[in-house]
Formats: structure tokens, C-alpha cells, sequence
């Protein structure tokens, strides 16, 4: 299961998802990450997929950074931190996933999970954004949207319906600023 070329780091088991498996190992003093598709599962080229985003999403300073990728595995450098389920989030982290999740949206991206994000964003010094298994570009996404939704359902922040239809409709700088501004 393990990749050769990767055995020799003895990377050890960290956590599982629906699709995949994700072992931790160290290399040259630092930690890192091994993605490999679950044998089980019947998800097709997810990991081919989110190697293919991130490798775009690092030059915004989103998700993890790529380090390497094979057929049903890739390497990222190993987010330490807290789960979003796991930690109240402060005026200026909101912000700051709303700002990735902006940029995603601007780059036509849809990341799929941000209505119900609790295992999907790791924070600590940084706000990281992980798991793009299931992106895909689109002419209407989204993160920002979807966000919002989780705000007000688990947060009870209020947001002006109006303005979310108005950032919907246009999504850009001006509707997302009036959104932050509004927080």
C-alpha cells in the first residue's frame, strides 16, 4: 500500500477518510503527510484531482503544499493544528477563511465541503484549508456562500440575506468586502 520510495521514511498511521489513508512521516527534520487512495474505495483519479489543485491553490498560500504525487498517492507537508469542530473561531480566522474562500471563488473553484467544514480546515498560526479530493471548477461556485450558511447555523452570526444574494450574483470584490465589513 505504502509506496516504495516511501517506506524507507517508516511512515506511520495518522488518520483515514472515505477515500483515503494518510500516514505521517519525517524527512530531512521535517513532517510530512502520505496520502494513499483506500483499497475500498471506488473514487476515481480523487487524489490525481487534488494533487491538480493544490498545485494551483499553493501560489495563493491555500492548503497544503504539495511536495510529490503518484497514481494513488500524493505528499504534502504536514498541517499540524486544531480542527475547525474542535475550536470557537475569532472574528479575524472568519475572515481569513472567507478570504480563501473567496480567492476560490474567483478562480472558478468549488471546493464541495464548505457547508459543513469541521474536519476541513486546520487552524493554527494560519488558517489551512485541506482535503480537495472532490474540486471542481465551475461557473458558479460556492465557498463563500457556503461558509456563511455554516456561520449562521453554527455560529448564529448574522448576515444580511441581502447581501449574500448580492455577492452570489456578482461575487466579487465589492459584494465580499461588504460581507466582511458586515461581520
Amino acid at each position: 500500500m505504502i509506496p516504495q520510495k516511501y517506506k524507507k521514511y517508516n511512515p506511520t498511521y495518522f488518520d483515514k477518510g472515505k477515500r483515503g489513508f494518510i500516514f505521517r512521516f519525517k524527512k530531512d527534520k521535517k513532517d510530512y503527510s502520505l496520502k494513499i487512495k483506500r483499497p475500498d474505495s471506488e473514487a476515481i483519479e480523487r487524489l490525481k484531482n487534488e494533487a491538480k489543485y493544490l498545485k494551483i491553490l499553493n501560489k495563493y498560500g491555500i492548503g497544503p503544499k504539495l511536495v510529490s504525487k503518484g497514481k494513488d498517492y500524493i505528499v504534502y507537508e504536514f498541517v499540524d493544528g486544531k480542527l475547525l469542530k474542535d475550536i470557537k473561531l475569532n472574528k479575524e480566522q472568519t475572515k481569513e477563511i472567507l478570504r480563501q474562500c473567496f480567492i476560490l471563488d474567483k478562480l472558478k473553484l468549488n471546493k464541495m465541503e464548505m457547508h459543513h467544514p469541521l474536519k476541513h480546515i486546520i487552524i493554527n498560526k494560519k488558517i489551512n484549508l485541506i482535503d480537495f479530493e472532490r474540486t471542481y471548477k465551475t461557473e458558479k461556485p460556492k465557498n463563500v456562500t457556503q461558509f456563511l450558511q455554516f456561520l449562521k447555523t453554527n455560529y448564529k452570526i448574522r448576515i444580511s440575506l441581502n447581501l449574500i444574494r448580492e455577492y452570489k450574483q456578482f461575487q466579487n470584490e465589492t459584494s465580499f468586502n461588504k460581507i466582511l465589513s458586515s461581520l
